[in-house]
C-alpha cells in the first residue's frame, strides 16, 4: 500500500427521506461514487458522504398522514436508501441521518457559533413559502395556476403565506453579497458547469434578502442552542450533515466521544458537492455565505447536474416517471446501469433517456466492444496457449506492430484529466477508444492465421500477450464504473482484486501483467439484449 497522496472529500446531497431512492438520486450518487472509487485508485484517501434529510414541515406532515410519528417514519425509510446504495455498489463511507445525535452536535455547535459572532438575529417573517420545496419566495417569483393560486416556480405546487406573527432567527445572508460575488469571480470553479454559474451570478447580483433558519410551530427539528423554543429550519439543518460526516462535531468538547480525531481538519474544504440544478442556489449561495461566517474555507466546486427527462419533462414521483433503479438493474445488470448513466449523459446538461437507447449503448459498448472483446481473447489464450498468459517475446520482429501500448500509456493523462473535471463522458470514451482499437488488432494481426504458421509463433505471442493486456489496463479504468465486471475480469486474467490498485498510473504501466497466469473463459459479460423483449416504457 502506497502513502496516500492526500485526502478528497465528496458528497451526494442529503437526500429528502419522504421518497425512496429514484434514477435521479442514483444519478447523482453514482457519479460521486465513480469519482470516489477513481481517487481511491489514484492514490488519495477517500471520504464520500451521502445520507438522509430528516428533518422539516412537510417530513412531519407525511408521517401524520401515515399515522405514524416523524422518529418512526424516518426509520422505516432508512432501509429504502441503504438496500439501494447497497444493490447499486456505492462505497460511501458515512451515512449521514439528520436525526442522530451527532449530527444534532454539529447543528447546535454551528449555529451557536454564528450567533456568538453576531450573524443572527430575532424577527418575524411574512411571505410567501413553499412546504414541498421548503423555500421562501418573493411574490416576484412566483406563477399562477389555472386557479390563479400562487405557485412554487419549482414545483408548480400552491404556496403557502406565512403570517407575520410567527418569530424567526434570521442569518444575516444580506452581509455577504459582495463576499458571494468576489468568490465568483476569484474562483470561477466553484460554481459548475458554467451555465449554474451564470445563473447563480445573476441571481446575487439582484440583491440577497436575510435568511430564516428556523421555526417556532413545530418542533421537528434540531432546537438551537440560544432558543430552545426554535428549531432550525431545514437548510440550516440539512447542509451541515456535509460537516457532520467528517467528525466535525466529534471532539469531547462538543459531546462527541473523539473517536475520529482530527479527520475535519484534515478532510475539509471538500473537492466537490454535487447537486441536481434544482438545489444548486442553496448550495451556491446560502452554504458558502454560512461557512464564510463561521470561518471556515469555502468548498472547492459545487457541481449542479442536469436533470433526467422522460417523455421531455424531470421525473418525479408526482408525475409518475420516477423508475426505481431496482426496475432497471434488474434488466441490464447493476454495472450496465451505472455504465449507461455515466457514459452517455453529459454529466451537468439535462438528459433525456429512453430505453432503445439504453439497449442500443449497452449491446454496442458493452456486448460487441467490451464483452466480445474478454471472450475473444480468452478463447483465443486457451486454444493456443493452454489458458496461460504467454510471454511476451523481447524481439523486434515480434513486437514491433504494437499499436496498443501507445495508447494505453496515453490513457491515463486524458482520463484523469477528464474524472478531474468529472467529464465521466470523455473518460468512458477514452477507454471505450482502447477497446475498439484491441479489436480491430485482433482482425488486423488474424492470430488464428497466425497459429497455422510455426514460425510465427513469437508473433502470435505477442499479439495474444498485448491483447490481454490491454484488457487488463481497459478493465482498471472502467472499474470506477463497472466494478463488478473488472473484478470478474481481473479474476479471469488471474489478478488480484483491482480495488487493491492505489496508484493506477503506475499499475496500469504496460507490461504488468505477469506471463504465465491462468486465464479463464466464462460466460458471456454482457449478454445482448433484444429491446422487443423488454416489457417497461419509458417514454
Amino acid at each position: 500500500m502506497s502513502q496516500p497522496k492526500g485526502t478528497y472529500s465528496i458528497t451526494t446531497p442529503i437526500y429528502y427521506v419522504n421518497a425512496a431512492p429514484h434514477l435521479g438520486t442514483a444519478y447523482t450518487t453514482i457519479a460521486a461514487d465513480a469519482v470516489a472509487r477513481y481517487q481511491r485508485m489514484n492514490g488519495y484517501d477517500v471520504a464520500f458522504v451521502t445520507g438522509m434529510d430528516e428533518h422539516g414541515q412537510k417530513v412531519a406532515d407525511t408521517a401524520a398522514d401515515k399515522g405514524m410519528a416523524p422518529q418512526e417514519w424516518c426509520d422505516s425509510m432508512e432501509p429504502a436508501f441503504r438496500d439501494a446504495w447497497k444493490d447499486l455498489d456505492i462505497s460511501y463511507t458515512d451515512f449521514v441521518r439528520t436525526t442522530e445525535p451527532r449530527h444534532q452536535r454539529s447543528v447546535r455547535k454551528f449555529w451557536q457559533e454564528l450567533h456568538d459572532k453576531g450573524y443572527l438575529y430575532k424577527g418575524s417573517y411574512e411571505g410567501w413559502y413553499c412546504v414541498h420545496e421548503e423555500t421562501y419566495y418573493a411574490e416576484s417569483d412566483l406563477e399562477k395556476n389555472d386557479d390563479g393560486e400562487f405557485v412554487c416556480p419549482d414545483c408548480k405546487r400552491p404556496v403557502q403565506l406565512m403570517a407575520s406573527g410567527e418569530e424567526n432567527w434570521f442569518f444575516k445572508l444580506s452581509d455577504f453579497q459582495d463576499k458571494l460575488l468576489a468568490l465568483y469571480e476569484e474562483r470561477p470553479e466553484f460554481i459548475r458547469p458554467e451555465t449554474r454559474r451564470n445563473e447563480i451570478v445573476s441571481f446575487v447580483e439582484r440583491g440577497l434578502k436575510d435568511l430564516s433558519i428556523s421555526r417556532s410551530t413545530f418542533d421537528w427539528g434540531v432546537p438551537l442552542p440560544f432558543d430552545e423554543d426554535h428549531v432550525a429550519y431545514v437548510w440550516a439543518d440539512a447542509l451541515i450533515a456535509y460537516l457532520t460526516g467528517i467528525g466535525y462535531a466529534n471532539a469531547a468538547a462538543d459531546g462527541g466521544d473523539g473517536a475520529r480525531g482530527d479527520e475535519f481538519e484534515r478532510r475539509w474544504p471538500m473537492q466537490y458537492h454535487f447537486v441536481g440544478k434544482d438545489i444548486t442556489r442553496f448550495h451556491c449561495v446560502i452554504w458558502p455565505a454560512m461557512l464564510m461566517a463561521a470561518g471556515l474555507p469555502i468548498t472547492h466546486t459545487v457541481f449542479g447536474h442536469g436533470f433526467l427527462l422522460t417523455k421531455g419533462e424531470k421525473m418525479s414521483k408526482s408525475k409518475g416517471n420516477a423508475l426505481r433503479p431496482a426496475d432497471l438493474a434488474g434488466i441490464f445488470g447493476v454495472d450496465a446501469y451505472r455504465y449507461y448513466f455515466m457514459s452517455d449523459v453529459q454529466f451537468g446538461a439535462d438528459g433525456s433517456i429512453s430505453m432503445e437507447r439504453m439497449v442500443q449503448v449497452y449491446n454496442n459498448e458493452l456486448a460487441n466492444t467490451w464483452g466480445n472483446l474478454v471472450s475473444r481473447v480468452t478463447n483465443m489464450t486457451k486454444k493456443y496457449f493452454g489458458s496461460k498468459v504467454p510471454a511476451a517475446p523481447a524481439d523486434a520482429a515480434a513486437t514491433k506492430d504494437n499499436p496498443l501500448r501507445s495508447m494505453a500509456d496515453a490513457l491515463y493523462v486524458e482520463y484523469d484529466g477528464a474524472m478531474a473535471l468529472v467529464d465521466f463522458t470523455k473518460a468512458i470514451g477514452a477507454v471505450q477508444a482502447l477497446a475498439a482499437r484491441v479489436n480491430l488488432y485482433v482482425e488486423e494481426s488474424a492470430p488464428w492465421n497466425l497459429a497455422k504458421d510455426e514460425a510465427k509463433a513469437g508473433e502470435l505471442a505477442a499479439v495474444i500477450y498485448n491483447s490481454l493486456e490491454a484488457i487488463r489496463i481497459i478493465a482498471a479504468y472502467l472499474a470506477p464504473f463497472m466494478p463488478n465486471t473488472s473484478a470478474e475480469v481481473f479474476r479471469r486474467l488471474g489478478l488480484n482484486d483491482v480495488f487493491a490498485i492505489d496508484d493506477i498510473a503506475a499499475a496500469c504501466a504496460w507490461g504488468g501483467l505477469p506471463a504465465g497466469n491462468a486465464v479463464e473463459i466464462g460466460d458471456p459479460l454482457f449478454p445482448r439484449l433484444d429491446v422487443d423483449a423488454i416489457d417497461m416504457d419509458m417514454e
